[in-house]
């Protein structure tokens, strides 16, 4: 871990907690009498909070542990099908969490930061004071689709679909303001507006005067909207409902971006700069026990200096269920999920997609936060000359403390 983040680390712990030498002072003059800090576990981990509320720190681990056979990676090329299989066990993901207010509730902050490959992946400040407008600045994941913004640790599956990798822009630095317009009526909205620099994560520096543009607008005609995580834990007594419609604009040499960064699809050049317009459709459903995410992608990728253009389309849709609910005989903790997922990655040609259909049982033994996930994919490549097909195996825990 560097210096730097434990640094940051310790201060935002300290600062958290007003017990400095000059904020108990000040406090024994209006008082004979100091209120101690609170201190416990909540949704968020342990936490350490003043007497008065307005100064919370929360720390949190989680570890993945991740099983997988004949890989792990989805393919991205129909040569992958042809690689050496093997069976390996990984710590998958190793992270901590800082997450807390200052000075007032209102005023956030979050980091989170990955031990395992010893790399920055949230740091934000967020001030929300009102629910209708709200600001943050820093580094996250864009709120562009529901699947990448759902933690990994949250999904109905093992992991993302095979349309996250083409389509997401994943975790980006920048400016973002957001907020919810008529909550719970029929004209309950979500907004997302933000500027970011364009090149990913931990990129500190922008390749040329053009920002990423990205917005996001979700109605909840129930007055009612779906959360940021996969299935129906609380077996909602009333449904909810959300319809969102996003875009974003974006000029560098990134094609795609992982939580590594700027990176390069298939057949494109990173010494070159493109221009990236995309869309997406995306909807969400839960109601006693049942869950349901899709979403339809279209991306442009243009080559600024030839002006050849490459269209991509992709969907997936996914369901999640408590069987429990309607067969006894199941047990409560047991979850399946089902998902399908499509990939066309140039629609110029003809017959040529990719296909994702995978089947998963969950058993919850705390929640999301401690889980054992098993699951199976077959994946299929299709193009004019022929079609190729594979199948995966994985197995997963995920707990947090």
């Amino acid at each position: 871990m560097s210096k730097t983040v434990v640094a940051v680390s310790l201060v935002l712990a300290l600062t958290s907690i007003p017990s400095s030498a000059t904020a108990w002072q000040e406090r024994a003059e209006e008082s004979d009498t100091v209120q101690a800090p609170l201190v416990g576990r909540g949704s968020r981990g342990v936490f350490i909070q003043s007497a008065d509320g307005n100064w919370r720190t929360s720390l949190q681990f989680r570890l993945q542990f991740r099983a997988s056979h004949p890989y792990d990676p989805d393919p991205d090329q129909d040569i992958d099908f042809d690689a050496p299989s093997a069976t390996q066990t990984e710590i998958r993901r190793a992270r901590f969490k800082v997450d807390g207010h200052g000075f007032a509730p209102w005023l956030r902050y979050y980091m989170e930061y990955d031990v395992g490959i010893s790399r920055l992946l949230n740091f934000e400040v967020k001030v929300e004071k009102s629910e209708k407008f709200r600001f943050k600045v820093g580094q996250w994941k864009a709120f562009y689709t529901r699947e990448r913004v759902v933690s990994s640790g949250r999904q109905v599956t093992v992991d993302r679909s095979l349309i996250n990798r083409p389509f997401t822009i994943d975790r980006q630095q920048g400016v973002s303001f957001y907020g919810r317009l008529g909550a719970g009526t029929t004209a309950d909205v979500n907004y997302w507006v933000s500027a970011f620099t364009g090149l990913g994560a931990n990129e500190r520096r922008n390749d040329d005067n053009k920002l990423m543009y990205m917005g996001r607008l979700q109605w909840n005609p129930f007055g009612r909207p779906v959360d940021f995580r996969g299935s129906d834990l609380a077996r909602s007594e009333e449904p909810a409902l959300s319809i969102a419609v996003g875009g974003v604009t974006n000029s560098s040499p990134c094609t795609r971006f992982s939580g590594s960064g700027c990176g390069q699809l298939v057949g494109f050049d990173a010494d070159r700069d493109y221009r990236i317009n995309q869309a997406m459709f995306e909807t969400a459903f839960k109601y006693k026990g049942f869950s349901w995410d899709q979403e339809f992608h279209w991306k442009s990728i243009e080559d600024e200096v030839t002006s050849e253009e490459t269209q991509l389309f992709g969907n997936y849709a996914m369901v999640g269920y408590f069987p429990g609910e309607v067969i006894e005989t199941f047990p409560d903790p047991l979850m399946l999920g089902l998902r399908w997922s499509i990939f066309e990655p140039d629609e110029s040609v003809n017959d040529a997609d990719w296909s994702e259909l995978t089947i998963a049982g969950t058993w919850f033994f705390a929640g999301h936060d401690n889980k054992l996930t098993a699951e199976y994919a077959l994946f299929t490549v299709k193009n004019a000359a022929n079609s190729e097909s594979g199948s995966r195996w994985r197995l997963q825990w995920d707990i947090q403390f």
